[in-house]
């Protein structure tokens, strides 16, 4: 099972459906993952940063885009 800080993956997209919600409410939120799986279907800005620096800023990105 594919778990997502401790959240069954059903529970997890709920909580992103409740947050891009806020968002289109017109709230910035910032969400750091590595769940490759709500990156890809959310299809928002992705802003990739490695050693601190940011090296990819996408629109509508997904988990691996090219850099």
């Amino acid at each position: 099972m594919n778990l997502r800080g401790n959240l069954d993956p059903d529970t997890a997209w709920e909580i992103m459906m409740l947050l891009n919600d806020i968002n289109n409410r017109g709230t910035t939120v910032v969400v750091a993952t590595h769940a490759k799986d709500i990156v890809d279907r959310m299809k928002k800005r992705v802003i990739q940063i490695e050693e601190g620096n940011i090296i990819r800023d996408d629109k509508k990105g997904g988990y691996n885009s090219e850099v």
